[in-house]
């Protein structure tokens, strides 16, 4: 597909799709996809159409079958990180000083930008799957999914660092972790960040029925990721939060040692066979 001009992309949305209309079906979503990719960097999250707006709207003018439900079940609705050990390789309870210093470098051939972050001696950087995750999903590759974090870390200072780190870490030059969680829920912090109350150390109890709550997004159209190094999150989520009308609850993979490449392509398998007929 070839992405719009600049001028093209000035154009109110309802115009630029007249426009195409006659392209079929999957080459209209497939313009859709790289005219999304081709603004992203310079469009704003109240001034422009959702992803699943903008291809719901192509589904009812091309007459396409491939519906926004289908999208919903090949790619999971949300995807909830764990941080320490899983999304990034250290353990806030660890760190002794708030992240200052930053270190730049390649960012997996996007440019150049901030791939650590100094605790006093220690870096805190993304592990490579979380990077290439971050990545496709801010390129807009997995249509109508969202990211957000359940994170158990231990102290509030240990809460204070791993938000901090989320600020500076960028996935594409300019982009940050937490910019792109914002963007995702319009400026709204749905992120599940420590234990203090209303958290817990138990995900399943406390994490998960608030992002289900804030989100509004089912159990069951969820992907989690976790190291369960410190005990069985994916499993306790498994067992505690499923839905009362499927009795399912959200896929998980876990990731001992760390969100890698493998882990990412695995969790999207995972999910994609246990809901894509549902």
């Amino acid at each position: 597909a070839v992405a719009p001009t600049v001028g093209q992309r000035n154009q109110p949305p309802c115009l630029w799709l007249l426009t195409h209309a006659h392209q079929s079906p999957m080459k209209l979503l497939s313009t859709l996809h790289s005219a999304f990719v081709a603004s992203s960097a310079v469009r704003s999250s109240s001034s422009t159409l959702s992803h699943r707006t903008a291809i719901a709207t192509a589904e009812r003018m091309s007459g396409s079958d491939y519906t926004i439900d289908d999208l919903g079940k090949k790619y999971p609705e949300l995807v909830v990180l764990d941080l320490d050990a899983c999304t990034w390789d250290m353990e806030m309870y660890e760190m002794r000083a708030m992240p200052s210093d930053t270190v730049k470098g390649d960012l997996n051939g996007r440019g150049e930008g901030v791939v650590g972050v100094m605790s006093g001696r220690d870096k805190i950087s993304l592990h490579r799957g979380s990077l290439i995750a971050l990545q496709e999903h801010w390129d807009g590759k997995y249509p109508g999914m969202k990211i957000a974090a359940a994170s158990s870390a231990d102290t509030p200072f240990a809460e204070k660092v791993g938000r901090a780190s989320l600020k500076l870490l960028e996935v594409v030059p300019g982009v940050t972790v937490w910019d792109m969680f914002m963007r995702d829920f319009d400026g709204v912090d749905v992120n599940q960040i420590g234990r203090q109350p209303p958290l817990s150390s138990n995900k399943s109890r406390t994490h998960f029925p608030l992002l289900r709550e804030k989100t509004n997004i089912r159990f069951d159209r969820m992907l989690f990721f976790d190291d369960c190094n410190w005990g069985d999150h994916c499993g306790q989520v498994e067992q505690n939060c499923r839905e009362e009308d499927t009795g399912k609850s959200p896929a998980t993979v876990r990731t001992p040692n760390g969100l890698g490449e493998q882990d990412w392509r695995k969790g999207l398998e995972v999910y994609a066979k246990k809901f894509g007929s549902s």
